[in-house]
């Protein structure tokens, strides 16, 4: 029979046989490896808090500073302390998931009616940018909470907080433009302004970049179109201009689809240009080692479907033309085009009234829409889209408006020099060549097209 002693595993293992017996120690050198794991595990913990300390130490220093008295390298460094700062209390700087069950528009909608300083009891779980933050004292903090264009108060008072981690801590941590998830009652502040008051506030994204002063808002033109993400942050009104675009395309498929026209999509990239008479961008296809030109027009494709039996086709889709840009022209541009057989342009024109003024009356509830011709803080037009839209022969409006009668054979050189001798004598540029056809354009443009307000359709373009 093996003896303890003469078995390894034994002399290591307590006997439990007899609960009298008083288990025996583990071997000297076992002893020590437990000792230096715990001293380790020790030295680690003690490290972690000693870092965790220091974060917070050094987020508390950085937040006694206002934001706006930052500059950018500083406000930045101060968000990555900030972050380290919650990475080290062991929580998750960027949660992947917010409980949202209503948008910032639904509670409006729902929750209008409530009187000045009534809690609905109701609670619902929110999210947005918030674009504002005001403190009063050490238990209130005020936010405005911005989504989808639509904005809420959100009224944060320390005695509803219920929060994962204190008052104070939460909010310290929340600074203006970061993504914020709110918890609480629906109710309106004795001013009767409808807010959320929050029994939770979670930060879920921080806002790395210090937003332009809410005070002055961002006017550079430049910053605003190659940055459009903080445009739309910073200018609520440019939302309504996607807003817009979408309803526009929206509706006009809507139109021509309920009119037998069939939706197509046509090659983007083409052996030869054609459909147009534009410069085109030219690519280069790898593995057919061969140059190919994006497209200027869908024109011919659609026209080739006609032939082929599809009387009535569309297509909404980008275009790419290698000239100039100003404000009615763009290489990259969208377009609708489209065409159906047995019709005329006098058909074609009496659709495109009824598209566009039914647009109009669909999106905006009225035939008349202002608009700033010059700009937002410029004077403001009116246009009329209500048909009958005036149609005008463009040879006649430029003989009525030059008191001028032309000669109609455009193809000589005797109406050339007619026109020549009118574009000098009313100060119409026309570069080089001084063909008819280009000078008509310009003369077109002098006489009519400047002098237009209300939709109108130039008709009767001659033949040269």
């Amino acid at each position: 029979m093996t003896t303890p002693a003469e078995n390894p595993v034994a002399a290591t293992t307590p006997v439990a046989n007899d609960s009298t017996e008083t288990p025996q120690k583990l071997p000297a050198h076992e002893r020590k490896r437990l000792a230096r794991e715990a001293k380790a595990a020790a030295a680690a913990a003690k490290k972690a808090e000693r870092e965790a300390k220091m974060a917070a130490q050094k987020a508390a220093k950085a937040a006694k500073v206002s934001d706006e008295d930052l500059d950018p390298t500083q406000y930045r460094n101060n968000r990555l302390a900030e972050l380290d700062a919650i990475r080290a209390s062991g929580r998750e700087a960027y949660p992947h998931k917010w409980p949202v069950d209503s948008t910032v528009a639904e509670a409006i909608k729902k929750y209008s009616d409530v009187e000045a300083g009534q809690h609905t009891g109701d609670v619902v779980c929110l999210a947005g940018r918030a674009m504002s933050k005001r403190e009063s004292g050490k238990h209130m903090v005020f936010y405005d909470l911005w989504e989808d264009g639509h904005k809420i108060q959100v009224m944060s008072v320390a005695q509803d907080w219920a929060g994962d981690i204190d008052f104070a801590t939460a909010h310290k941590e929340i600074h203006r433009g970061d993504i914020i998830g709110v918890k609480g009652v629906v109710g309106k502040s004795k001013r009767g302004e409808l807010s959320i008051f929050p029994s939770e506030i979670r930060l879920l994204s921080t806002c790395m970049h210090m937003l332009p002063k809410a005070q002055f808002g961002l006017k550079d033109q430049e910053v605003r179109f190659r940055q459009r993400y903080l445009d739309l942050i910073m200018n609520p009104h440019v939302r309504e201009t996607f807003q817009r675009r979408s309803q526009i395309i929206g509706y006009i498929r809507s139109y021509l689809g309920d009119r037998g026209f069939m939706e197509v999509e046509t090659p983007m990239m083409n052996m030869i240009p054609g459909g147009a008479s534009a410069k085109p961008f030219i690519t280069h296809h790898n593995e057919l080692d061969l140059d190919l030109y994006m497209r200027i027009a869908p024109e011919l494709y659609l026209k080739m479907l006609v032939v082929g039996g599809l009387d009535r086709v569309f297509e909404i889709g980008k275009n790419f033309r290698n000239e100039g840009i100003d404000l009615t022209h763009n290489p990259e541009f969208t377009s609708c085009e489209f065409y159906m057989a047995y019709a005329d342009y006098n058909d074609l024109m009496d659709m495109t009234e009824e598209m566009i003024s039914g647009m109009v009356k669909s999106i905006f509830g009225s035939y008349k829409v202002t608009f700033h011709p010059e700009g937002p803080e410029g004077p403001a037009s009116e246009i009329d889209f209500a048909p009958p839209w005036k149609r005008v022969s463009m040879v006649e409006e430029i003989e009525r408006q030059s008191s001028v009668s032309l000669n109609r054979d455009f193809g000589s050189e005797e109406a050339r020099q007619q026109l020549d001798d009118l574009a000098t004598k009313f100060d119409v540029e026309c570069p080089a060549p001084r063909t008819s056809a280009r000078l008509l354009d310009k003369l077109c443009g002098f006489f009519i097209e400047d002098k237009i307000v209300n939709p109108t359709f130039i008709t009767e373009h001659p033949q040269i």
